[in-house]
């Protein structure tokens, strides 16, 4: 009787096996993102249309900020609708959103953004790599703002360049010398941020903007609900593109991001957010496309504000740092994030897969679901996890990141460097991490395998050798 019912048992166990999917972690992740994309909508608005020119603009060289500004005021104190910019070239300083207004460029309008930054101030409430402070308005700035749109055919240029914004890239006292900057008021004023955080002086005392060569995002919701960002081509941007901060409910839906020569011109950077859907759109940018971020260091991990549920799909990557990117401020965590259905490829993309982070930022990066890619050629790593980023350059407090719960499908490369870079830390590793079902070819390196508990390689093609965990 006794073998009979261990028989029964030993059935049981085994049939329990045959139904559980063979990675039913990974299965389970994809089934989440329907519940992620049924939240995700897009804000809709009042049919009421309020045109600039009805404002005073101009499209004769003349600075439209006033008129924008008041089209927009009126609009919100309508109940909300369309402010219209109509075909032309209009100039203008800071533009701030407000609550049910969608700001629509028609085919063939321009929006030229002012490099004269006092044309960005006063100063708001704003990020600069991850960290509070009072800083020039990114070009367009919304603050505690709901339904809120940039959307249409036309184009938003920063027409930044070497002249203006991005000299101010320069960090040392040298450069700012060469480029005629004040020598008292260089360039040098991220490491006194840095330090400002790391004593945790209070924001409001944290004031630059004029004289401290900080540059401002492009467009940046802070503290925003319901956001569209649809069919614009953004160009020459001061430094990161689309940088919504502390902001839930965001669709970016068929832009162009142009900012190849830009320094630090990520394409779009979700920080501290919350639902996000990345869709259809074009990068060739001068860093990362698409960079997922949680705050710097001690600004992350005190507040403790994931980014998460982030969907990025159909989108093409060319010119960049990465394609698809966590990091490297990423303090404050970064969970559940899908990428599917993308195309990269450029000898200018330097990884298409990329997740970057150092002992001293904290936070945990999880749940990472990547499937469906197809890589022409990038000229580092096709997939690169890197514990050790920058380490010697940001000595503080140890914070460990932790990285976990790493799933890529279906990824096809046809040139790099490397296929998989993995790069943990001896004292703690990189968990979980599977790569199924990928083809590498024209691959000059050795994969790079280094500190991982619970690594799986399945079904993995490198130049036609079939390479598996051992």
């Amino acid at each position: 009787m006794k073998n009979l019912l261990f028989i029964f048992v030993t059935f049981l166990s085994l049939a329990a096996c045959k139904t559980e999917p063979k990675h039913a972690d990974i299965e389970a992740g994809w089934k989440a993102l329907d519940g992620i994309l049924e939240r995700i909508q897009a804000p809709v608005f009042p049919d009421k249309q309020f045109v600039i020119t009805d404002f005073g603009a101009k499209d004769d060289g003349t600075i439209c900020t006033d008129a924008i500004r008041l089209a927009i005021e009126t609009c919100n104190g309508s109940g909300g609708g369309r402010v219209v910019v109509p075909e032309g070239t209009w100039l203008t300083g800071a533009i701030h959103l407000l609550s049910n207004v969608e700001l629509h460029l028609v085919e063939g309008a321009t929006v030229l953004f002012s490099t004269n930054p006092a044309d960005y101030l006063p100063n708001v409430l704003t990020r600069f790599e991850g960290m509070e402070l009072y800083n020039y308005s990114p070009l367009i700035y919304a603050y505690k703002q709901e339904n809120i749109a940039v959307t249409g055919k036309g184009t938003l240029d920063g027409q930044a360049s070497n002249e203006n914004w991005w000299a101010w890239a320069r960090t040392s006292l040298e450069d700012s010398q060469n480029l005629g900057l004040p020598s008292q008021k260089h360039p040098d004023n991220v490491p006194r941020l840095i330090e400002m955080m790391t004593q945790a002086v209070p924001t409001d005392q944290r004031i630059f903007g004029e004289g401290y060569y900080l540059r401002p995002s492009f467009f940046q919701p802070y503290l925003c609900k319901n956001i569209l960002i649809e069919g614009l081509t953004i160009k020459r941007p001061p430094m990161w593109m689309l940088h919504p901060v502390l902001s839930e409910n965001i669709s970016v839906l068929n832009v162009k991001l142009y900012s190849q020569n830009a320094p630090n011109g990520d394409g779009c950077d979700p920080e501290c957010c919350k639902d996000i859907l990345i869709d259809g759109c074009e990068f060739n940018t001068g860093d990362d496309c698409i960079a997922i971020k949680s705050g710097r260091n001690r600004q992350g991990y005190d507040l403790g504000i994931p980014t998460e549920n982030v969907v990025i799909r159909n989108c093409k990557m060319m010119d960049g740092h990465g394609g698809i990117v966590l990091g490297s401020e990423t303090s404050g965590g970064v969970r559940n994030v899908y990428g599917y259905n993308c195309e990269m490829s450029s000898p200018n993309l330097d990884r298409a897969i990329r997740l970057k982070s150092n002992k001293y930022r904290g936070g945990i990066i999880e749940n990472v679901f990547i499937r469906d890619i197809t890589v022409g050629e990038v000229s580092n790593a096709a997939i690169r996890i890197n514990q050790n980023y920058f380490s010697k350059a940001a000595p503080g407090e140890i914070h460990y990141t932790t990285y976990r719960n790493i799933f890529v499908e279906n990824l096809s490369c046809q040139k790099a460097d490397y296929a998989i870079e993995i790069l943990g830390l001896e004292e703690h590793p990189v968990e979980n991490v599977k790569i199924i079902n990928c083809e590498f070819n024209n691959i000059k390196n050795e994969n790079v395998l280094n500190f991982i508990n619970g690594l799986v390689l399945e079904n993995i093609s490198i130049n036609g050798n079939s390479v598996t965990t051992e």
